[in-house]
């Protein structure tokens, strides 16, 4: 079982990692534009998370209720201390 902990521990700490690249890309693209010649490597995160939120929200009750359990799972597995 402590293979699996260190597992899901990994897990966190790598999405945890990713948000942060997230937020990053999301505020060079506010400060900076969405012109991809000047900034590479970031894309169209603004746009692709617009996509995301537009088909949670096409999606009706069954979008809704997919957010409500990605972010359940999500605060599920952080301790508070």
């Amino acid at each position: 079982m402590k293979g699996l902990t260190t597992v899901k521990s990994w897990a966190r700490e790598f999405i945890d990692l990713l948000l942060v690249f997230i937020v990053l890309g999301v505020l060079v693209q506010i400060i900076f534009g969405a012109n991809e010649t000047t900034i590479p490597y970031f894309g169209e995160v603004v746009a692709n998370l617009i996509d995301l939120v537009k088909q949670l929200g096409q999606a009706g009750v069954v979008g809704l209720i997919a957010l409500l359990v990605i972010i359940g799972l999500y605060s599920g597995g952080k301790t508070t201390s």
